[in-house]
Parts: structure tokens; C-alpha cells; sequence
């Protein structure tokens, strides 16, 4: 086996909707920088995501070095442009998971009009500023451990093999994009990644904390935002523990710095995986 490297870099700043593929990335405490900071809400503030409204699918994402830009895919020239960092100053406090709030800022008027028209009823765009802390669940983190957007944890990482070894089964070919990774790495065995407890890319350390539970996000084809059995059909034949189905590996940075994409990655402590595969 060759030593494993690390292949892609994902991040997603505004959550649901459209990923960026990077080539080198900042690691922070809470995620990717830029990585889910933003997030539609309803107007009483509960998240919004691909789950109930698959559209949010086919909307891309672009990062230039001062703004975000917006588009359906389908509608290129309609864009929406956000500069980083960019609010009205109106507080808002959004919840993820119901009752998780999350203190936030409005990003614009502008911004919740363009997204109202593209969803079909009232939605506001928020973000949230270096100073909201939202804690990580502390049954797998301590309580400095914070996160972003990101449905529980700062990073998730899967590996190509593991993928290899899902399309193998399911006879056809998913996108890695589906199961919206942050950290792809290559040269390991299927699901090995779910055994690293301590590991390091390139100068840089983290704790693998618990697989990830699947949900029927993964179901809806980003390309056509039209939703099918695959890959939970298949990953319940052989990924399903305590009635959830795992797939990937969600982790905490122990350090922040620059991530490349082709860095190795070096295994410094293992523990048994929850779902031990052959």
C-alpha cells in the first residue's frame, strides 16, 4: 500500500449549495476558511437545506479573492455577488437542528431578495462572524471545540477508495461531490479512513472523532437535483450500524495552517473502527 495522500480539497461556503474544489486551503478551528459560514434561514431563522428543497442543488458557488458569486446553473447570467465578510448588521439568530442557535448577522437585503426569488418564499442569507461560537457535540469534542455551519463537525474525510468500493457494488458510478467530503485522500483501503483516531497531512494534525451518518442528501444528484435510491440503497447492505449508515470519517483539527492538495498522510494513532470492514 502507498502512502496516503491527500487529493482534494472541498469546502462549501454557503451550506447546500454548490462546492468549491481547492488546491490549497486555510485550517481553522471551525472548518475550512470560508467553508460553510453562510446559510440560508427562514425568516424565524431555521436552516434551510437540499433536503426539502433540492433546487439549492444546482446553485454554484464561486470564491474570488474579494466576493463570493452566486448563480443557478441553469440561469449564469442572474448572479449575485457577496463580498467576504459582507453584512447589514442586523442580528439574527439562526438554528441548526432545531434548537442549536447560532448567534448571526443578515447579510443583505439584496441577498434575501435574490435567494426568495430563487427558492419561491421568503428566505434571508446569514452569516456568521469569527465571534459566534458554536460548539461541537460534546460527547466527541471538548469544549473549546467549535464548528461551523457544517451539520456537526468541522471537517469530514473519505477516501477514493472507499468510493471505488460503493460504485463497485451499487454497478454504477456516484460522485464523491454526493456525500460532500472537505478532505479526499487516496492510497488506502476502503473505509480504513474510519480508523484514524490521530493523523497528520502534511505539517498539520487531526482527530478523527466518529464516522458519519448518512442521510438522504446524499440521494439527490447534484447535477440534475433530482433524487433516487443510490448510494443508500446499496451502503445499507453493508454500511448500516445501529440503524444509521456511515460512510466517511468526521474530524477536528489539532492544529490550524495551510492545507495542499498532493500532501501526504501519515497515520499517527489508530483505533477500531465502529463498522470493521474486510
Amino acid at each position: 500500500m502507498n502512502t496516503p495522500v491527500l487529493k482534494e480539497i472541498w469546502i462549501y461556503p454557503i451550506k447546500s449549495l454548490g462546492g468549491i474544489s481547492l488546491t490549497e486551503a486555510a485550517v481553522e478551528q471551525k472548518g475550512f476558511q470560508y467553508d460553510r459560514r453562510w446559510m440560508l434561514v427562514e425568516p424565524n431563522g431555521t436552516f434551510l437545506t437540499q433536503r426539502e428543497n433540492t433546487v439549492m442543488a444546482l446553485v454554484n458557488v464561486e470564491l474570488t479573492d474579494h466576493s463570493l458569486r452566486v448563480y443557478h446553473r441553469h440561469r449564469p447570467d442572474d448572479v449575485l455577488e457577496i463580498a467576504l465578510g459582507q453584512t447589514s448588521g442586523e442580528a439574527l439568530t439562526a438554528y441548526v437542528w432545531g434548537k442549536q442557535a447560532v448567534d448571526s448577522l443578515v447579510v443583505s437585503p439584496q441577498a434575501d431578495e435574490w435567494f426568495s426569488r430563487l427558492l419561491g418564499f421568503p428566505c434571508r442569507l446569514v452569516y456568521m462572524p469569527e465571534n459566534s461560537l458554536r460548539p461541537v457535540d460534546p460527547d466527541y469534542a471538548e469544549p473549546e471545540d467549535v464548528v461551523s455551519f457544517a451539520d456537526g463537525f468541522p471537517y469530514l474525510v473519505i477516501s477514493t477508495d472507499s468510493l471505488d468500493e460503493l460504485n463497485r457494488r451499487a454497478g454504477e458510478t456516484l460522485e464523491m461531490i454526493r456525500f460532500r467530503p472537505n478532505l479526499v485522500v487516496s492510497g488506502t483501503n476502503p473505509h480504513e479512513e474510519e480508523s484514524w483516531y490521530h493523523f497528520q497531512i502534511g505539517d498539520l494534525t487531526f482527530y478523527g472523532v466518529k464516522p458519519c451518518a448518512r442521510c438522504v442528501l446524499t440521494t439527490i444528484n447534484p447535477e440534475t437535483a433530482e433524487k433516487g435510491k443510490e448510494p443508500l440503497k446499496t451502503l445499507a447492505t453493508y454500511r448500516r450500524l445501529d440503524k444509521k449508515i456511515l460512510f466517511g470519517q468526521n474530524a477536528l483539527a489539532e492544529t490550524t495552517g495551510m492545507l495542499r492538495v498532493g500532501q501526504s498522510v501519515t497515520v499517527l494513532e489508530r483505533r477500531p473502527a465502529r463498522l470493521p470492514f474486510p
